[in-house]
């Protein structure tokens, strides 16, 4: 058994993923369940929310679990064992209005880890997706004309 340990990460910046990740290998050596359940999104439409918002929805609902992910998949494959989960959202599966760019990142979330599924089998790495349907959630009420202060977290 071991204490338990707190390590902060944001999600969405990719670049402090691979210094997290061998942070928890060196602590504990290894990684057993991977539960990829961070998330972000906006509401709004396509044509107001701004490009550089479209990248933070991105970095944190693909780039940041895949980069996770990779930084923690050689010890599982060397292991022959783990267990990788997403937690993602029906939206990955179907698009609705006013939510392009949490639903494109959430296809592509799910796009990346059925290809994942089908190259660990042969590791005995198991990698499952869950989409759930609509869930409640933290949100800030933005100022009128500031989608940037929309963003659900």
């Amino acid at each position: 058994t071991y204490a338990p340990k707190l390590i902060l990460l944001d999600i969405s910046d990719i670049n402090c993923i691979q210094d997290v990740a061998k942070e928890i290998l060196n602590c504990y050596g290894c990684v057993d369940i991977l539960i990829n359940n961070a998330s972000m999104k906006v509401k709004g439409a396509v044509q107001s929310i701004s490009l550089e918002l479209d990248r933070k929805i991105m970095d944190a609902n693909y780039f940041g679990p895949i980069t996770l992910t990779k930084a923690i998949l050689p010890n599982m494959i060397s292991r022959r064992t783990g267990q990788i989960v997403l937690i993602n959202s029906i939206q990955g599966k179907i698009g609705i209005p006013f939510r392009a760019a949490y639903a494109a990142s959430k296809h592509a979330a799910v796009g990346f880890f059925d290809c994942l599924r089908a190259e660990m089998e042969e590791f005995g790495i198991s990698v499952n997706t869950v989409n759930p349907t609509f869930i409640c959630s933290y949100h800030r009420q933005p100022a009128p004309g500031n989608w940037e202060a929309s963003i659900w977290k």
